[in-house]
């Protein structure tokens, strides 16, 4: 008797706990949820992409017959690498940085058109058109020299390009810009003349400072010539005999100061202390 109870309460316990599981299933598959920065559209299976953007947060939705599908909103970073030509047709590789992100309320017609992977078919694409339009106007010096006007231009028309997909382009940056093998080694070359054409000029305006300085010093010798000729014609062998004086003193000034020279007085009688 009391075995037969105990088996019922359990096939009850049994029962109830099945029931609790095909709910807690069935009111499971009938929630999502959208995390922060996200957004989601609803495909319905009978009325097909629903025109409401889903926000953030936990959602109801009709098991089987809606999927929701998620959209991350916040700014994401692509590189874009790309080879085109300049004015002067020079081969150019070009890198840019794009920060990109959806128009929040555009989402159904961008997974309806373009599909949930729009940036592996949109960016590419546009960012390639846009920067041959963009470089092409511009020789490989310009490019280098007005980068930041490039930079520009190129933000500008791939801004507008962008919003016609319902893109928003937060950011968009020239990272990596440089020129073929023929260009570089041409960049290289001058640059070696230009150097060799700046020591040249060293050269030859050292050489004249040079023969600057043998003018000035041959007419500075010159003019000493013509004074002390003078000084010979006005004062004879005066001026000779001074010149010998000073040399005199001079070189007694010298000797005086060296050690190892003892002078000694004439017309006096001076005892040496000489060995025997």
């Amino acid at each position: 008797m009391v075995s037969a109870v105990m088996a019922k309460l359990f096939e009850s316990i049994g029962k109830l706990g099945l029931a609790l599981a095909i709910g807690g299933g069935v009111v499971n598959s009938a929630l999502f949820n959208v995390d922060a920065g996200h957004r989601a559209v609803i495909f319905d299976r009978f009325r097909g992409v629903q025109e409401a953007v889903v926000g953030e947060g936990t959602h109801f939705l009709i098991p089987w017959v809606q999927k929701p599908i998620i959209f991350d909103c916040r700014s994401r970073p692509r590189n874009v690498p790309v080879i085109t030509g300049s004015k002067d047709l020079q081969n150019v590789n070009i890198t840019l940085r794009i920060l990109f992100r959806p128009v929040t309320n555009q989402l159904p017609r961008i997974f309806t058109s373009i599909g949930e992977d729009y940036d592996e078919r949109v960016l590419p694409s546009i960012t390639t058109e846009v920067l041959k339009a963009v470089v092409a106007r511009f020789d490989a010096g310009e490019l280098i020299t007005q980068r930041e006007l490039v930079s520009r231009q190129v933000s500008e028309d791939l801004t507008e390009r962008a919003s016609t997909f319902g893109l928003i382009l937060d950011d968009v940056s020239l990272t990596h810009l440089t020129f073929g093998k023929e260009f570089t080694e041409a960049v290289e070359m001058k640059q070696v003349a230009q150097q060799e054409a700046e020591r040249a000029r060293f050269v030859v305006e050292k050489a004249e400072q040079q023969k600057q300085a043998a003018i000035i010093s041959a007419e500075g010798d010159s003019q000493a010539a013509l004074l002390i000729a003078d000084s010979l014609m006005v004062a004879g062998d005066g001026l000779v005999e001074l010149r010998k004086l000073e040399a005199a003193e001079e070189i007694a000034l010298q000797l005086s100061r060296s050690r190892n020279v003892t002078y000694l007085p004439s017309g006096q009688g001076t005892l040496l202390q000489l060995p025997q």
